[in-house]
């Protein structure tokens, strides 16, 4: 095994994925992580649920109480960007908008070591122009310069929640390294995860065939085929599901499939990857699930 040589980790977005991202780094690959979001109030809600996390493992036996006040310890937040200039691997989980990601790298490649990988938690947008983004302007993509900065630009798609599921996807760019790969893999596995790599195109490899499998389920209730409750109990009983496709819609947020399944037709010209209209009806009213309070199901 490559050894991942991540002595501190950044996580930029502390919402529910880069929390447990957070978590499975400080508590799995036992390293420092400093953690950022544009709210502080997100940083403190998000550390409050850490605290939370740790406890009830230490209830259930799974760690010793000393573990989780180490894990717990190795977690600090940073106001700002440039407390990540240190670190050798920053990883971002924001919102799956590309413009964002690709003003977020671009600041990345500015404020932190020419050493750190530089990776993204997205679930569906092309890492090639994320990586794009950390050329400076003026400075050719062919050259050394540029092929040095984009080299070292990475996916790394956890699944929600982190620190329960095993699975990361490595996305590499067309520009990234062979090292950035290894070392990006070794801290995948450190941190306690199975590793599986996709391509770079849109969906990558798990939501290419979840988002529109939720997709048809969506029309097909859109459509009157079945009721909500008979769809996911179709699929919960007659596929061994642990949920049905719209139930686990709500979980994953209604506003996130409908981003996903725009860059899936976006990014192809398929028409087999249009959204249902009642999913986009549903983001329109602020219908998002779980998180909301409201989606296909109440909570």
């Amino acid at each position: 095994m490559i050894a991942h040589g991540i002595r501190t980790v950044g996580v930029l977005g502390a919402g529910q994925m880069g929390l447990g991202i957070a978590l499975v780094s400080a508590l799995r690959a036992k390293v420092p992580v400093l953690l950022h979001d544009k709210s502080s109030d997100q940083v403190a809600n998000g550390l409050a649920f850490a605290d939370k996390l740790l406890a009830k493992d230490v209830s259930k036996g799974r760690i010793s109480s000393e573990e989780a006040k180490e894990a717990r310890d190795r977690i600090s937040p940073v106001s700002d960007l440039s407390g990540f200039r240190d670190t050798d691997m920053v990883i971002e989980a924001v919102s799956e908008n590309l413009a964002l990601k690709q003003a977020i790298f671009s600041s990345f490649a500015k404020e932190l070591s020419p050493s750190a990988i530089l990776a993204s938690n997205t679930s569906s947008i092309s890492i090639t122009k994320i990586a794009a983004a950390t050329i400076p302007k003026g400075v050719s993509a062919a050259s050394e310069e540029g092929k040095a900065t984009a080299a070292r630009v990475v996916g790394l798609h956890f699944f929600n929640p982190v620190p329960v599921m095993k699975l990361v996807e490595l996305i590499p760019a067309i520009q990234t390294s062979q090292d950035t790969l290894d070392r990006a893999r070794a801290f995948a596995v450190a941190a306690g995860k199975e590793v599986t790599v996709s391509k770079d195109v849109p969906g990558f490899v798990a939501n290419a065939l979840l988002m529109p499998f939720i997709n048809e389920a969506i029309t097909a209730l859109e459509n009157g085929i079945a009721t909500r409750d008979d769809i996911d109990k179709t699929l919960k009983l007659g596929m061994n599901h642990p949920m049905g496709p719209l139930q686990l819609a709500d979980f994953i947020g209604l506003d996130t499939c409908l981003a996903i399944q725009q860059t899936l037709y976006n990014g192809t010209s398929d028409s087999k990857y249009r959204p249902s209209i009642l999913l986009e009806r549903m983001v329109d009213a602020g219908w998002y699930g779980k998180k909301s309070g409201k989606g296909f199901y109440e909570y």
